[in-house]
């Protein structure tokens, strides 16, 4: 599993044989189910989670109980409550499996210490956060301009292989559209 980290890590920043060794006494190991929860809210996220393999989702769920996905994670991916992990405040997301996953787990003060004794992970993450903050500023000028085939076109564009993963009702919500609009969408595109 280690393989995978350290090749995402390298593809941002130089990695010594030294700093790989020291790296990997920083992460446990962690296996979810389908449908098995990381983090629900109201916990403290206590750790940062790299994906190695499966895909997870974040959402929160409104007072019907309906679930509004923010973020699929998938292979080389990091997913967490950021601000439940560093400010050590209550979770406002849940987050799950939606294929059974392995991932890597790295705490909130061995993330500290990690940056400290490898300082190139510092700048690692560094590029991480601002690629996630253009990313996110991206999606919501895509979801607050776009109409409902633009979006499902984009994220089909960014995601290929998406339907072939994650359930429709999932990317549904992710969309903010109902699974029939995304079913007409679909419908509408393979007839074109």
């Amino acid at each position: 599993m280690f393989d995978i980290l350290i090749q995402h890590i390298r593809q941002k920043v130089e990695l010594n044989q030294e700093d790989i060794t020291l790296l990997k006494t920083f992460f446990i190991q962690k296996k979810l189910n389908r449908k098995e929860f990381l983090l629900r809210e109201g916990e403290i996220c206590t750790h940062l989670a790299f994906v190695c393999n499966g895909i997870l989702k974040s959402f929160t769920s409104d007072e019907k109980g309906q679930d509004r996905i923010s973020l699929f994670a998938f292979e080389g991916w990091w997913i967490s409550d950021f601000n439940s992990f560093i400010n050590r405040e209550k979770a406002l997301l849940n987050i799950n499996a939606i294929e059974r996953s392995e991932l890597l787990l790295i705490s909130s003060d061995d993330y500290e210490t990690l940056t400290l004794k490898i300082p190139v992970m510092d700048r690692y993450f560094r590029i991480l956060y601002q690629n996630s903050l253009v990313t996110k500023d991206r999606r919501l000028i895509i979801f607050n301009k776009s109409t409902a085939e633009e979006k499902y076109l984009s994220l089909v564009q960014t995601h290929p292989d998406i339907f072939k993963r994650i359930p429709h009702a999932l990317i549904a919500s992710y969309l903010g559209l109902s699974p029939e609009t995304v079913s007409r969408i679909r419908r509408k595109l393979l007839f074109q």
